[in-house]
C-alpha cells in the first residue's frame, strides 16, 4: 500500500486526545446518603462493571474512527512502480502498401484505424507516425480526422528507421515510463540487419493479419522483339497464395485495345503477351483484377516518337567501326576530319568522338569545353603519338587528367570494372574467362576519373564519369585489337546512350530517374509535368540541345503524365510504384525477443492501462470511519 500525501501521517498524534479522555476522569462525583446500604454497594458495583467496558468499547472506535479519517485523507493506493511514473506514448502505424489487404472486409490500415479510436484514452496525450506524416504530443480529438482519411502509399520504413523515429518523439526526461508501439503487419522487408537499443522504452508489436494471404501483382513489362511494324510486348506477372488464371486487359488511353489470359506455373509466376503498333505514340495501361492489393493491378508505360542522338567523330575517317555501331535507326551519326570541321555543329550533338587526332588545336579545346558544359559528353581516343601538351590541356579540365609518358609495352585488357554505370544490366555476372583484348603500347595517366577497363597491373585502359570518358591508348588495328572485342559494342553504345538520357518503358517510383527532353527553352520558360488535373514541376536543367529532368522521392503517384511545355504536350512519361510489397512474406516476431507481441490493439492497450492503473483505497477507509462511527452510536444508545 502506498500513499499520496504521507506527511499527514503527522495527525496520527491526534489519538493521544480520546486516550487521555478516558484515562483522566475531569467530572467529580457528588456524594449522596441512603438509608439501606447494602442495596446501594450492589447497584454501584454492578454500573461500574458495565460503565468500565463501556468505555473500553468507546476508546477503541473513537480511535479507530479517527485512524480511518487520517487515512482517508493520506489517500491509500495500490500501484504497480511504472504506474507512478508519468506516461510517454509514442505509436507508429504502417500505411505502406501491403495495408490493402483485406480483414471481415475492409482493409487492415481501416481496421487499425477504427480499433486506435476506440482504443486510445480521449484525454491522453500522445506522438503518433506513419510512413510519411507524424503527429507531436496530440490527443485523439485533435486527430480523428486525419486518421480516418489516412490512404496506403508506396514508402515503408525499415525496424531501424521505426525506433530511430520512434525514439526521436520521447522527451528526455529517464523518470517517465516511455512506451513505443508498433502497428504492422510485419513484411519481410521491415527487416534490419541491427537495430539499436531503446534504453528506458518499453516497446510493443501488434501484428496485423489478413483473413486471406493472396495476391497477384503484374510485375514488370518490356519490349521483348520487334519486326518492322509491330512491337511485342511482355509482360510479367507474379502470384501468392490459391491463384488461377486471371485475365490481362491492354489499353491506349482510356481505350481498350485487347485482352488476354495470363497461366501461371508451378513457381506462381505468368506471363502475358500484347501486340503494338511500332511507328504510333502509344500510351500504355496494363490492368488486371485481383482481391488482394490493388496497388499492383495497374502498369503504365509510354512508347513515343523514338528521338535520335546525335554523334559526331572528329578525326581518323577511314576507321569504319564506329558506324557499325551507332545504326541509323538509333543515331544520327556524322563523322568529319579535323580540317573539314565546322565549328558551328558542335553545339548541336550529343556526344562528340575525337578519334586518332595526333594535335588538338586550342580553338578546338576551347569549343569542347564550352560543348560539355553545356551538357555535351565527349570521348577522346588518342593517336599512336600525339602532342602530350595539346591533349593535356583540354583533358586537364576533366578532373585534372594528365597524359604522362608511353609506355610500349604488350598488355591485356583483363580488369572490368561491373559495378561502373557503363556497365549496367550488360553482363549477368561477372566475366572472368573470356578472350581477354590487348595493346602494344599505351599512354600512362594521371587522372581523379574512376577507371572503367584496366590492364594487368591496374594501369588504366578507360577512364571516365558523367561526361567525359578517356582512353589511354590508340585503338587502330595496328595497335589494338579492342574493336574487335565484344566490349567495343557495350562501351561505345552506352557511352552514346548516356549523352541523351531518353525516356525508357517507364521508371519507378522512389529511384533516382533522370530523362533528357530533347528540346530548348527560351528564358524563364520551364517543364512540367500533367496528369488530369495534377501538375508537378520537377527539377530540371536547360541545356542547348537538351532540357534535363530529374526524379528523387518527390514525385508520388503512379501514372502517364504528359511533359508540357508553354502548355502544349511534347512527350509523355510514365511511372509505375515498386513492386516489393507484391511479396506476401512476413517476420515471424515470436522469436524476437526486444518487445512484447499482440495480434489485437484493444488488448494491448488494456494490458497497459491494467499495468499503469492504481487502485484507490481512500473511499473505503470512508466507509470504515462510517461503520465506526455509526458502531458508537450503537454503543452509546445499546449498551447499558
Amino acid at each position: 500500500m502506498q500513499f499520496k500525501y504521507p506527511e499527514l501521517f503527522w495527525a496520527l498524534f491526534l489519538l493521544l486526545i480520546p486516550i487521555f479522555i478516558h484515562l483522566f476522569q475531569l467530572r467529580r462525583f457528588k456524594k449522596t446518603p441512603f438509608t439501606n446500604v447494602k442495596f446501594l454497594k450492589k447497584v454501584v458495583s454492578e454500573s461500574r462493571q458495565s460503565n468500565t467496558l463501556k468505555k473500553w468499547l468507546l476508546l477503541f472506535t473513537r480511535m479507530l474512527l479517527l485512524a480511518a479519517f487520517i487515512f482517508a485523507f493520506a489517500q491509500p493506493f495500490f500501484a504497480e512502480k511504472s504506474a507512478l511514473k508519468q506516461k510517454e506514448t509514442v505509436i507508429y502505424l504502417d500505411d505502406s502498401f501491403s495495408m490493402q489487404l483485406k480483414e471481415e472486409g475492409t482493409t487492415l490500415l481501416e481496421n487499425a484505424v477504427q480499433e486506435l479510436i476506440k482504443s486510445l484514452p480521449k484525454a491522453e496525450r500522445f506522438s503518433l507516425f506513419t510512413n510519411t506524416k507524424t503527429f507531436r504530443n496530440s490527443t485523439l480529438q485533435d486527430i480523428q480526422n486525419e486518421l480516418l482519411t489516412l490512404n496506403t502509399g508506396n514508402k515503408q520504413l525499415k525496424l531501424n528507421e521505426i525506433y530511430l523515429k520512434g525514439k526521436t518523439l520521447f522527451s528526455a526526461d529517464n523518470a517517465t515510463n516511455k512506451n513505443l508501439i508498433i502497428l504492422s503487419d510485419f513484411q519481410q522487408l521491415m527487416a534490419s540487419s541491427q537495430i539499436d537499443n531503446l534504453q528506458n522504452i518499453s516497446s510493443h508489436w501488434v501484428t496485423l493479419r489478413a483473413d486471406e494471404v493472396k495476391n497477384v501483382a503484374i510485375d514488370s513489362a518490356y519490349i521483348e522483339s520487334e519486326t518492322s511494324e509491330n512491337l511485342n510486348l511482355l509482360v510479367n506477372l507474379s502470384g501468392s497464395g490459391d491463384i488461377e488464371n486471371i485475365p490481362v486487359s491492354l489499353f491506349n488511353g482510356e481505350k481498350l485495345i485487347a485482352k488476354t489470359s495470363a497461366s501461371f506455373n508451378d513457381s506462381k509466376n505468368g506471363v502475358a503477351s500484347f501486340s503494338i503498333p511500332k511507328n504510333e505514340a502509344f500510351d500504355g495501361k496494363i490492368e488486371i483484377s485481383d482481391s488482394g492489393l490493388t496497388y499492383d493491378n495497374l502498369l503504365y508505360f509510354s512508347i513515343g516518337k523514338k528521338e535520335k542522338i546525335k554523334v559526331l567523330a572528329i578525326g581518323d575517317a577511314q576507321n569504319k567501326f564506329l558506324g557499325r555501331i551507332f545504326t541509323k535507326d538509333e543515331f544520327v551519326f556524322t563523322t568529319t576530319e579535323l580540317r573539314s570541321l565546322n565549328y558551328s555543329n558542335l553545339v548541336n550533338q550529343h556526344l562528340i568522338i575525337l578519334n586518332n587526332l595526333q594535335q588538338i588545336p586550342s580553338s578546338l579545346t576551347t569549343s569542347l569545353k564550352a560543348f560539355t558544359d553545356n551538357g555535351g559528353h565527349l570521348i577522346i581516343i588518342p593517336a599512336a603519338d600525339i602532342d602530350l601538351n595539346s591533349y593535356n590541356l583540354l583533358t586537364g579540365n576533366y578532373a585534372s587528367t594528365t597524359f604522362l609518358q608511353k609506355v610500349r609495352d604488350e598488355r591485356e585488357i583483363t580488369n572490368i570494372s561491373f559495378s561502373h554505370p557503363l556497365y549496367q544490366d550488360v553482363f549477368e555476372k561477372n566475366v572472368t574467362n573470356f578472350q581477354y583484348p590487348k595493346t602494344s603500347e599505351f599512354y600512362k595517366i594521371k587522372t581523379g576519373t574512376p577507371t572503367v577497363l584496366a590492364f594487368q597491373g591496374n594501369e588504366p585502359f578507360l577512364v571516365g564519369g558523367k561526361s567525359f570518358f578517356l582512353f589511354t591508348t590508340s585503338l587502330s588495328i595496328q595497335n589494338s585489337n579492342f574493336i574487335n572485342s565484344p566490349l567495343v559494342v557495350p562501351t561505345f553504345y552506352n557511352m552514346a546512350v548516356g549523352s541523351l538520357k531518353l525516356a525508357p518503358l517507364y521508371s519507378v517510383l522512389g529511384q533516382s530517374v533522370s530523362i533528357d527532353v530533347p528540346t530548348s527553352l527560351a528564358q524563364d520558360d520551364i517543364l512540367k509535368l500533367k496528369k488530369g488535373d495534377y501538375e508537378f514541376i520537377p527539377q530540371q536543367q536547360s541545356l542547348s540541345n537538351k532540357v534535363s529532368l530529374s526524379f528523387n522521392e518527390s514525385l508520388q503517384e503512379d501514372g502517364s503524365y504528359a511533359v508540357l511545355q508553354n502548355e502544349k504536350p511534347i512527350k509523355n512519361i510514365s511511372f509505375n510504384y515498386n513492386r516489393n510489397e507484391s511479396n506476401l512474406s512476413y517476420l515471424n516476431v515470436t522469436e524476437q525477443k526486444m518487445a512484447s507481441t499482440s495480434t489485437s490493439i484493444s488488448t494491448l492497450f488494456e494490458s497497459i492501462e491494467k499495468d499503469n492503473s492504481v487502485t484507490d483505497l481512500w473511499k473505503w477507509f470512508v466507509i470504515l470511519a462510517l461503520a465506526l462511527l455509526f458502531i458508537e452510536v450503537l454503543i452509546q444508545k445499546y449498551l447499558k
